[in-house]
């Protein structure tokens, strides 16, 4: 009974057997909020917590904690609209940056590219074209000297540069005539014109005319007073060009007329006639297609266009006979084949 008296009158932590905690100081600890608010609040330690503090219940700390002038809820609220106006604002910088690059690129787009823009070393204006467009391309051919019409002339497409200008197996011919008799309506040979195969002039003699000249035909003829003047006898010519085709391929656009004019004659198994090629005639859906219309579907180049020229007209069709000249001699090989069975 004495003892249990005596443990009455001791205070609590003296009776009891765990090991005591120091008592802390009081700390104030800020705390931060959504708001942006500082709140300062007292750390209550776990003695006085254990004793009860008097007035301080757990609710009260609680309250004293989270009520700093605005209430949690608030502070969530304005996180929220801060959050909103946050991507609102991005929202339209983005925007704005979209715009300007967009107005940034039509710009550019507008501006064809200069001298200073390009650069490139052993680089071929196709692939520049192909790669950045055109007007790049351009600026390439330019620096590189290559510039150029984007079309071929009609030379270029007649005649191979680069090529024998000398007598070959295959020679074309075309002739110019002018009119003679009362009404002009008759025709004398004015000038005659051969090329090789390859689309090299290697004969072209004006003719001194046989009888007077009625109508000169030069719209037409590209003939005119002046070139029959200094033209060579025709007998001297006749057998000029009899020497020149003997033995040889002849190819001609309604060549029969060329040699009718000259009095000579040919094996018709050695002419290529490219008004009368029956391909010629299906692709261009005519039954005595033109030279002309001939070159501008088969060639894509113009001809006959003013005055007419012999050496042109022999060039063209030297060179409608080359582009078909695998198939048609083909075709006339077997034409033998089946003649000779």
């Amino acid at each position: 009974r004495k003892a249990a008296g005596l443990a009455k009158s001791l205070p609590a932590s003296e009776t009891s057997s765990k090991p005591q905690r120091a008592t802390k100081d009081v700390e104030v600890i800020p705390a931060v909020y959504g708001s942006g608010n500082t709140v300062k609040f007292k750390a209550v330690n776990q003695m006085e917590g254990d004793a009860g503090q008097a007035g301080a219940s757990p609710t009260n700390a609680k309250s004293e904690r989270t009520a700093p002038g605005k209430s949690l809820g608030d502070a969530r609220s304005n996180r929220k609209e801060f959050k909103a106006k946050r991507e609102n604002g991005n929202s339209e910088k983005q925007g704005d940056i979209k715009h300007k690059r967009r107005k940034a690129e039509e710009h550019a787009a507008e501006q064809p590219p200069t001298e200073d823009d390009i650069w490139f070393d052993g680089v071929d204006p196709e692939d520049i074209e192909a790669a950045i467009g055109p007007e790049a391309a351009k600026v390439a051919r330019r620096k590189m000297g290559l510039e150029s019409t984007s079309k071929p002339t009609v030379e270029q497409v007649l005649v191979k540069e680069k090529a024998f200008s000398g007598l070959t197996k295959a020679v074309a011919m075309d002739c110019e005539m002018v009119g003679v008799g009362p009404q002009g309506e008759d025709s004398i040979v004015a000038r005659v014109s051969i090329v090789n195969r390859f689309g090299k002039c290697i004969y072209d003699k004006y003719v001194r005319p046989t009888e007077k000249v009625t109508d000169y035909r030069t719209e037409v003829s590209g003939i005119r007073p002046e070139d029959t003047k200094k033209g060579e006898d025709f007998k001297k010519v006749q057998e000029e060009v009899a020497d020149i085709l003997r033995g040889r391929i002849l190819v001609g656009h309604a060549v029969h007329n060329d040699l009718k004019i000259l009095f000579l004659d040919h094996p018709k198994k050695n002419i290529r006639d490219t008004q009368r090629y029956k391909p010629f005639k299906q692709k261009v859906k005519s039954g005595r297609p033109s030279l002309k219309l001939l070159c501008e579907k088969l060639l894509n180049v113009k001809v006959q266009t003013s005055e007419h020229c012999s050496i042109q007209d022999a060039q063209a069709a030297m060179r409608l006979y080359t582009l078909e000249k695998k198939q048609w001699e083909a075709a006339i090989k077997e034409k033998i084949k089946l003649k000779k069975k």
